[in-house]
């Protein structure tokens, strides 16, 4: 691989890292978005110069609502 196809790799990486970071500025402001990680049954333990948060609860909502939306875009393109 020379160094021409590196650097266009590095761009559009760059690129598509860019827009997923608007994306997600988009997104915190929406206030769904702005409560995960602070939903009952996320964990939080603070203590003297040490946090630790486990986001269980937003996570597997995040993960139901992501599972719906791949199977109805999978569904869409696989239609005869």
């Amino acid at each position: 691989m020379d160094i021409q196809a590196v650097g266009k790799v590095l761009l559009i990486v760059g690129i598509g890292l860019a827009l997923v970071g608007g994306f997600l500025m988009l997104l915190a402001r929406l206030p769904f978005f702005s409560q995960l990680g602070n939903l009952p049954g996320d964990i939080r333990v603070e203590g003297q110069g040490f946090s630790c948060i486990v986001p269980i609860v937003s996570m597997i909502l995040l993960s139901i609502v992501l599972t719906i939306l791949v199977n109805v875009i999978v569904r869409l393109i696989n239609r005869p």
